[in-house]
């Protein structure tokens, strides 16, 4: 079964995605912060990233960028699961290394 790891600031949104995802049958863990799922996806690599762009401490853009430059983890697929959908989000989530952008309504 693929392991997504969501990091996710939001209870709310990691709760709903977390939903999603199950009834797909996928097996998700979840971090509240960028420091805590950068741990994670070095010390168990999940299959897939779904990264929040605006957290406190540390931003999605930051931490996918520390997710690329760690060998062991740096092939991981990151997808900016974010609400920042102005002009140009997209660009810099992609430009920071995320393989993907879905927009939160």
């Amino acid at each position: 079964m693929p392991r997504i790891l969501y990091i996710e600031d939001d209870a709310n949104n990691r709760m709903l995605v977390r939903r999603i995802l199950l009834a797909a049958d996928f097996e998700v863990e979840e971090a509240e912060d960028a420091f805590t799922g950068i741990e994670m996806a070095v010390a168990n690599p999940p299959d897939l990233i779904l990264m929040d762009m605006s957290m406190p401490g540390m931003d999605g853009l930051t931490a996918t960028a520390e997710i690329r430059s760690m060998p062991s983890i740096a092939q991981i697929p990151i997808i900016a699961l974010t609400a920042n959908v102005m002009q140009g989000d997209r660009e810099r989530s992609l430009d920071a290394g995320c393989d993907g952008y879905i927009g939160k309504p």
